[in-house]
C-alpha cells in the first residue's frame, strides 16, 4: 500500500503546478507561488474526511486505493483554495489567515512599485480570479488523473461538478440576499448556506472517499445527505462566530457579517422578532464597540442566538442518525469533530 499522504499529495500538485507555471513566464511563477501561500494554514479537514471515509469503508476484500484517495483528498484541499481566493476577491479582502491573500499581496506590491489605489485594487481583483482559477483548474485535473478506474472517476467528476454548481449558486444568493432586493425567508438563508459550504465541504469529501473505497450507490448518497447536515452546523457555528467571536481568538471581525447584512438565519430569525426596529439600525453600517456590544445583547435576549444553537444541535443529530445507520459514525464523527470546533475558534481554519 502506497504511504503517499494527503499532504505529500498537495505538495506534488503544487510543484508540478510551479514547473508548468516556470514553462509559461517568471510572472506566471510569482502568481502561482502567491496561490501556493494560499494554501498554507488551516486545519485541513475536508482531506481528513476523504481519508477517514476511505478507511471506513475499505474492505479486507476490497483492493485499497490509498494512493487515489491521498489525491483526491489534496485535490478537495486546493478546490477549498480556490474557493477562498475567489470569495476573497468577492468579499474585496485582501487579509486570510492573518497575512496578505492572492489579491492582498498583488495590490500591496502594485502600491509599492506606484501604482494608484484604483489601479492597485484591480491588479489585485486579477490576480485573485485568475489565481482561483488556476486552482479550480488543477483540483480537477488531478481528480481525473487520480489513478482510479475510468467508470469511478467519472463518477468522481460527477461528484466535484455538482459541488461547483451548488457552490456557485451559494455565493451567488449570499451576495444577492444582501442587497435586501426581497424578503429573504429562513428556508432561503439555510438554503444558500448548505449551498455555499455544506456540498464541497463535506459531502464530496465523504463521498469522494467512500467511492474510492467501494461504497455502493445507496451508501453515497446518504453520505451526501450526512455531509450537508454537517456542513449546515459548520456555517451556522461560524456565522454565530461572525456576530458573537472573540477577534483576538478568531482572527475575525466581530462586526464585519452586520456591516455587511449577511442573511445568516441569525439575522433572518432576529428581523422576526421585536428588537429588529433597533437591530436594523445597526446592520449595513461600521458599529462601535459599544454598538456592537448592544447588538449581541440584542440578538441574545430576542432569542436569535439560542434558535441558532439550536439548529446546529438539530443538523448534527441528522447527521449523526445517518452514520449510525451506515455503522461508521465512530469512525467519521471523529474526523467531523475536528472540524467543527473549529468553527468555534477560527474562521481561518476553514
Amino acid at each position: 500500500m502506497s504511504t503517499l499522504s494527503p499532504e505529500g499529495a498537495l505538495e506534488r500538485l503544487l510543484e508540478d503546478g510551479r514547473e508548468r507555471a516556470a514553462r509559461t513566464d517568471a510572472a506566471q511563477v510569482r502568481l502561482w507561488e502567491a496561490l501556493t501561500e494560499a494554501t498554507r494554514g488551516g486545519k485541513r479537514f475536508r482531506p481528513a474526511l476523504v481519508m477517514a471515509a476511505h478507511r471506513a469503508f475499505t474492505t479486507q476484500t476490497a483492493a485499497s486505493s490509498q494512493e487515489s484517495a491521498a489525491t483526491v483528498a489534496a485535490a478537495v484541499e486546493l478546490l477549498h483554495t480556490a474557493f477562498v481566493v475567489h470569495d476573497d476577491v468577492i468579499d474585496g479582502d485582501d487579509v486570510r489567515r492573518g497575512r496578505l491573500n492572492v489579491s492582498g499581496t498583488y495590490h500591496a506590491a502594485a502600491r509599492a512599485a506606484g501604482a494608484s489605489a484604483a489601479e492597485a485594487r484591480e491588479l489585485g481583483r486579477a490576480a485573485g480570479i485568475l489565481a482561483g482559477d488556476l486552482a479550480l483548474t488543477t483540483a480537477v485535473r488531478a481528480i481525473a488523473g487520480c489513478g482510479a478506474g475510468s467508470e469511478v472517476v467519472d463518477r468522481l467528476l460527477d461528484l466535484v461538478d455538482a459541488a461547483l454548481h451548488a457552490t456557485a449558486c451559494g455565493e451567488l444568493a449570499d451576495v444577492r440576499h444582501s442587497l435586501h432586493l426581497e424578503a429573504t425567508t429562513l428556508a432561503d438563508s439555510l438554503r444558500m448556506e448548505e449551498q455555499k459550504t455544506s456540498v464541497y465541504s463535506f459531502a464530496l469529501p465523504l463521498q469522494a472517499g467512500a467511492l474510492l473505497a467501494g461504497a455502493d450507490t445507496a451508501t453515497i448518497t446518504q453520505l451526501g445527505e450526512a455531509g450537508r447536515r454537517m456542513g449546515v452546523a459548520f456555517q451556522l457555528l461560524d456565522d454565530l462566530l461572525g456576530v458573537f467571536g472573540d477577534p483576538t481568538r478568531t482572527g475575525k471581525s466581530a462586526t464585519s457579517d452586520l456591516r455587511a447584512g449577511k442573511q445568516t438565519p441569525l439575522l433572518v430569525h432576529a428581523a422576526t422578532t421585536s428588537a429588529w426596529p433597533r437591530l436594523r439600525e445597526l446592520v449595513g453600517r461600521e458599529l462601535t464597540e459599544a454598538e456592537l456590544a448592544e447588538a449581541q445583547h440584542l440578538l441574545d435576549a430576542a432569542g436569535s442566538r439560542g434558535f441558532v444553537e439550536e439548529l446546529v444541535e438539530t443538523e448534527m443529530a441528522r447527521a449523526r442518525r445517518i452514520l449510525e445507520e451506515l455503522g461508521v459514525a465512530e469512525g467519521l464523527l471523529d474526523a467531523v469533530a475536528a472540524a467543527l470546533p473549529a468553527a468555534t475558534t477560527t474562521k481561518e481554519a476553514a
